[in-house]
């Protein structure tokens, strides 16, 4: 297998971890390059389901290697949580993982400011998880984020008092909320020192000489390409860049070292949080549709990470030919058709409409994207059922259509289709 990219090109939670787990058998290095625990990659194998949030999707995998790029922030207390149940399950975590020198971690003190700044919001609130990924991301910015290789020097006492100094001030003085005690940052930082060190390693040299020897290498993203800090529905985004060029970046190499983007797709549209979503159908604030509480309902639209119920509606093509743009990507893996079935008729949104004018692409102001108005083709449902098919000849010809219009409108060819949760219910279309 080629080196390939696997991004998710919505707004998340269109099923990285499944394909992920799908293609690492044929590779030998799965390589996660952005994100935090905010990302929640689930994994069915055999009905049992496992999820993850740091440790990459293909830890399941005999001989394959696992690393985390510097591109991460990692709160040492979630992986460590995920690396006790993973060993109890009898996986050798610390054979297959390794974790960059330069990822910088999660401490108690960021959780707190995310936590309170999206407590003073109200109903303005952007819709974090509330784990510190932003303000994870903010000090690494700022030059006062702690990395993994500060663990071993001199300076890092310094360097604490220093961040929780200023961290505990804002915490106190601006939103009036408690401050974070010493005596929690420096047990996860002693947590960190014994689990996570012994993994320490140079991500970024062994990727450049593994690729030397020929080896293929996975490179896994978090989030999806619309939450994306530049590309994405700004402010309403996550706060690193989503897109498939942050491998380069995340992980330290060329690219020279990329052969194909998969970008991953659901057969409708999901986002959890705030934020525009123009083919909204469905969701917790109030918005019934039947459609869109058929997708609720059939997809099990709940955060992998925060539970929270997910927004549901129809497919945007217009979001998808962003995110190809923007990712060079160069074939979709579309999952969950099998949620569409038994619908009398299928929705797929080509443009916007907004004063009047047709809308061919992504606007940059949130605002403006919340006024537009979808315009939709209507293609005709159908009643078989899809649901663990695993071949083309099982998919109705209404499907195929569909499927048809979408790699015509997103300017892209479909070349996986994902038909159920577990590993083995997927087609290879093309390639």
């Amino acid at each position: 297998m080629s080196n390939t990219i696997a991004v998710g090109i919505q707004w998340g939670d269109e099923g990285k971890g499944k394909i992920v787990d799908l293609l690492t058998p044929d590779v030998d290095i799965v390589a996660r390059f952005q994100g935090g625990p905010n990302a929640g990659h689930t994994l069915v194998i055999g009905g049992e389901k496992t999820v993850l949030h740091l440790v990459p999707s293909g830890i399941l995998h005999d001989n394959t290697l696992c690393l985390i790029g510097n591109g991460t922030v990692v709160a040492p207390e979630t992986i460590v949580e995920e690396m006790d149940t993973l060993l109890a399950a009898g996986i050798p975590v610390n054979e297959r993982l390794r974790i960059s020198d330069r990822c910088q971690l999660i401490l108690p003190y960021h959780r707190a400011l995310d936590a309170a700044r999206e407590a003073a919001k109200g109903k303005a609130k952007i819709g974090t998880t509330g784990r510190g990924i932003g303000p994870a991301y903010e000090d690494k910015t700022a030059r006062r984020g702690i990395r993994l290789i500060d663990l071993v020097c001199p300076e890092l006492n310094e360097k604490i008092t220093e961040n929780l100094t200023w961290t505990n001030f804002i915490l106190r003085e601006y939103f009036k909320v408690p401050s974070v005690e010493r005596s929690d940052v420096d047990a996860v930082l002693e947590l960190a020192r014994q689990r996570l060190l012994p993994l320490m390693d140079d991500v970024t040299l062994i990727l450049h000489e593994r690729h030397k020897a020929g080896d293929s290498i996975l490179f896994e993203g978090a989030q999806g390409a619309m939450l994306d800090v530049d590309h994405g529905t700004y402010p309403f985004v996550t706060s690193s860049n989503t897109v498939s060029g942050a491998a380069l970046a995340g992980l330290g190499i060329g690219p020279n070292m990329i052969d194909e983007v998969l970008g991953i797709v659901k057969a409708y549209t999901t986002r959890v949080g705030a934020g525009p979503f123009p083919t909204e159908l469905y969701n917790d604030s109030g918005m019934d549709d039947a459609s869109g509480r058929h997708l609720a309902e059939k997809g099990q639209e709940f955060g992998s990470t925060t539970g929270r119920p997910r927004r549901t509606g129809w497919f945007d093509a217009v979001v998808v030919r962003h995110a190809v743009r923007t990712g060079g990507v160069t074939g979709l893996a579309v999952t969950k058709l099998d949620v569409l079935d038994g619908l009398p008729e299928v929705k797929l949104c080509v443009a916007y409409e907004r004063d009047g004018k047709r809308i061919e692409s992504i606007p940059a102001d949130a605002a403006m994207l919340e006024d537009c108005t979808p315009v939709y083709e209507t293609l005709p449902g159908w009643q078989e059922i899809t649901f663990g098919a695993r071949s083309a000849a099982q998919i109705p010809v209404q499907a195929k259509a569909l499927l048809k219009r979408i790699e015509e409108v997103c300017e892209c060819p479909v070349t996986l289709l994902s038909t159920g949760p577990d590993r083995e219910h997927i087609i290879h279309l093309q390639g």
